[in-house]
């Protein structure tokens, strides 16, 4: 007998036949997007997008500021606190703290995802952000701060220089960094909490049997409504079919198995998947953006105001060449950005090492080869190794394919962050960077002989093709 959430399908949801795992050419029109010619409301295309984005603002928010805050918090006359005169160790746990809280939102975001539906989910982190901010910006200790930091963290596994430059010579400066994203925390949450649930997540409960059929496909219909606007109030049943097809299609699919993860073609997947975000953590990206502050105050920007000024130039940078990556990716491929964008970040770290032991005389070059460094980088590794990811992945390996990458991501990050200030003191700054460069060289062969082309190719493509 078939179940009741099969009973209550609607008519133009049923079995996808198939012999390959393709997808047939009769249900594949919302993937070629034969809607995108309707008209949207101007609010229902900018809104559902903006708040999500807030999320991302905040975890940007958190780099600029503590790029800055660990300027201030270790200043006898600016911190304002007895507990300034930190070691090494305690600076990386206060750079890294959020990190490691993101490494453990990553785990809970692939346990509850579903449970909760992205808005709630949203809902939830920007409650986190809210308190860690709170807890970090009033800590009277230490280990109050690393607490703080921590849970801000799990925010941002679950889901800014400006201010730094006018708070950074202001006693007790490090609070008012940290407490400044509290206003866009609760922006975030009360704007999550006015969006609707996701009309792809409520049909998926349906199709999964938490549901009644037809309530959970009224209310799709509602939501999907809410979301795109009013124009498509006529076409959103036949919409909320074909999402129904297309999800009816993926339940079929096995997902894949902890074990498959490491043999044949799921195996490859990983190793691409994980190589790129590792390597994008372990040749230096995280210290040189977490501590680009205290690396031109070094490089001959005395005072603090001056370091983080630069600090901003690097923001509108990294926006810039973004930028520019989107245009030109389909254009020119992603390996030949990879291998431009790589061998480049090579060039600018063995240049801030060579400053660091050779070159102390000449500040101008730390400052072009940390902007060489930030440019390229997110020419090549910040926005391509995130689009690789998400095309490598087959279909029924994405979920668990995708929340490895996100636990290395996070993992390498925390590791370097932590590691870079206990690390420079021991060896010096040179040194370090040197290493850097040495991993970036690594990289370089990993994405020559490793990574595959996928410019141009379809998912199915990519996966006969590539893997």
């Amino acid at each position: 007998m078939a179940s009741d959430h099969e009973q209550n399908r609607p008519p133009s949801v049923g079995k996808v036949g198939r012999s390959s795992g393709e997808i047939s050419s009769e249900h594949q029109p919302l993937i070629n997007g034969t809607h995108s010619s309707e008209s949207y409301s101007v609010s229902s295309a900018i809104l559902p997008f903006l708040f999500p984005a807030f999320g991302g603002l905040l975890y940007g928010y958190d780099i600029g500021a503590t790029s800055c805050a660990t300027i201030s918090i270790e200043s006898a006359t600016l911190s304002g606190i007895s507990w300034y005169d930190l070691s090494s160790v305690e600076i990386g746990l206060i750079t890294s703290g959020s990190l490691y809280g993101a490494l453990i939102g990553s785990v809970l975001a692939f346990t509850i995802a579903d449970f909760l539906g992205r808005r709630r989910e949203l809902i939830t982190a920007s409650i986190l952000y809210l308190v860690g901010a709170l807890v970090t910006a009033l800590s009277p200790n230490l280990a109050v701060m690393v607490i703080g930091r921590f849970v801000y963290g799990i925010g941002i596994g679950l889901a800014g220089y400006g201010i730094g430059s006018l708070l950074v010579e202001t006693v007790a400066g490090w609070r008012y960094m940290y407490g400044a994203s509290t206003p866009l925390a609760v922006i975030t949450g009360i704007g999550m909490w006015w969006l609707p649930a996701s009309p792809r997540w409520l049909l998926l409960r349906a199709i999964q049997g938490k549901g009644n059929m037809q309530e959970l496909r009224e209310t799709a219909i509602c939501c999907l409504c809410r979301l795109r606007g009013q124009y498509i109030s006529e076409s959103a049943s036949e919409q909320v079919d074909e999402i129904l097809t297309e999800l009816s299609y993926v339940g079929e699919e096995k997902e894949a198995t902890l074990g498959e993860l490491f043999h044949g073609k799921c195996l490859k997947a990983l190793i691409i998947g994980a190589g790129l975000v590792l390597f994008q953590q372990i040749t230096g990206q995280p210290s040189v953006l977490y501590y680009a502050a205290s690396i031109f105050q070094s490089a001959g920007f005395s005072a603090a105001s001056d370091a983080t000024r630069v600090s901003i130039l690097l923001g509108l940078l990294k926006l810039i060449m973004t930028g520019v990556a989107v245009v030109v990716v389909d254009r020119l491929g992603r390996r030949p950005l990879l291998l431009g964008g790589v061998s480049v970040m090579v060039i600018s770290l063995f240049l801030l090492g060579s400053y660091y032991l050779f070159l102390d005389d000449m500040p101008a070059i730390a400052v072009v080869a940390l902007l060489l460094y930030v440019g390229c980088y997110q020419l090549s590794f910040g926005p391509i190794g995130w689009l690789m990811i998400s095309e490598i992945f087959p279909l029924r390996l994405r979920g668990r394919g995708l929340s490895i990458a996100v636990l290395v991501n996070f993992g390498a990050n925390a590791l370097v962050t932590f590691a870079y200030s206990p690390l420079k003191a021991w060896l010096g700054a040179g040194v370090v960077f040197y290493v850097f460069g040495v991993i970036a060289v690594i990289s370089l062969l990993f994405i020559f002989f490793v990574v595959p082309e996928t410019k141009g190719l379809t998912l199915e493509e990519i996966e006969a093709k590539c893997l």
